[in-house]
């Protein structure tokens, strides 16, 4: 029998769903659960209802759950931070393009990086603090999210191709227990148009997951990784579950659960059995 979820709690969706694929229902505190033996496409459903469906893998054990490490731009947040800091300069176009291509997968996340930080040359390091108080938003259900891992013990870690002086704002203001970014070199208080250290690419964000479970004696399995680009499928691959929020095809068609209407908060679903 195969187990999937609706991340809704409208009942009259619930029962056109169990009456179209029909299976039995369980009803959740936040969603729906159905089972069956009969091949289910999710696809259709999706398109059909216009909500998130989701099979609950059957190696995911809610409560061996450890660890979730979450992509900051365009997943926990609202924006991609380098493209608003580029709107100072008036680049913002070109330089979302490149974000855009690279979070497809079509680009080199290293060389379009620095591509795209040599375009920052000159600014004020203030046009960070506007990015960050004006711009940037947790997304939806995000600390919600945080607060119920928080309950359950679970540590949480956001990790980024961004950068710093955002993820360490972040993780004071809402509660995550670590992060990891790039650092932007700053002289005589404006950008310089380089990074200092080793860029926080794909296999960075693999390795810092690896490093937190080593640090806390976790294993693999017991984490969950979420994020939207094509830089975040190494650390989605390591982990136990892989969550695509609002992300591109190369990333959704690969990972475990895919969140494409509802917010970060629809991950709870996966732990009220």
């Amino acid at each position: 029998m195969k187990t999937f979820i609706l991340h809704s709690q409208d009942l009259s969706i619930a029962k056109l769903v169990s009456k179209k694929v029909d299976a039995v229902i369980q009803q959740k505190r936040t969603h729906f659960r159905f089972t069956t033996n009969k091949i289910i496409d999710l696809d259709a459903l999706r398109e059909a209802f216009k909500l998130d469906f989701n099979f609950v893998p059957a190696s995911f054990s809610p409560n061996q759950t450890a660890l979730l490490v979450s992509d900051m731009d365009s997943t926990l947040i609202n924006i991609e931070c380098i493209d608003e800091i580029a709107d100072f300069a008036n680049l913002k176009p070109q330089v979302a393009k490149i974000t855009e291509l690279a979070m497809q997968g079509e680009l080199d996340f290293d060389a379009s990086l620095a591509q795209r930080v040599a375009l920052l040359k000159g600014l004020d390091v203030s046009v960070l603090e506007k990015v960050y108080t004006n711009k940037l938003q947790v997304n939806a259900g995000g600390r919600e999210l945080i607060d119920f891992l928080k309950s359950k013990h679970i540590k949480s870690a956001v990790v980024s191709g961004g950068f710093t002086y955002f993820t360490d704002r972040l993780t004071k203001d809402i509660g995550l227990d670590y992060s990891r970014a790039n650092i932007l070199e700053v002289e005589n208080g404006c950008l310089t148009g380089l990074t200092q250290g080793g860029i926080i690419n794909a296999k960075a964000k693999a390795d810092f997951v690896h490093e937190l479970c080593q640090k806390h004696t976790f294993d693999a399995i017991q984490v969950i990784a979420v994020g939207d680009g094509a830089n975040d499928l190494a650390m989605m691959k390591v982990a136990g579950l892989s969550v695509a929020y609002h992300a591109k095809p190369i990333v959704a068609k690969q990972a475990d659960i895919s969140i494409n209407v509802g917010g970060l908060d629809k991950i709870i679903d996966l732990f009220d059995e």
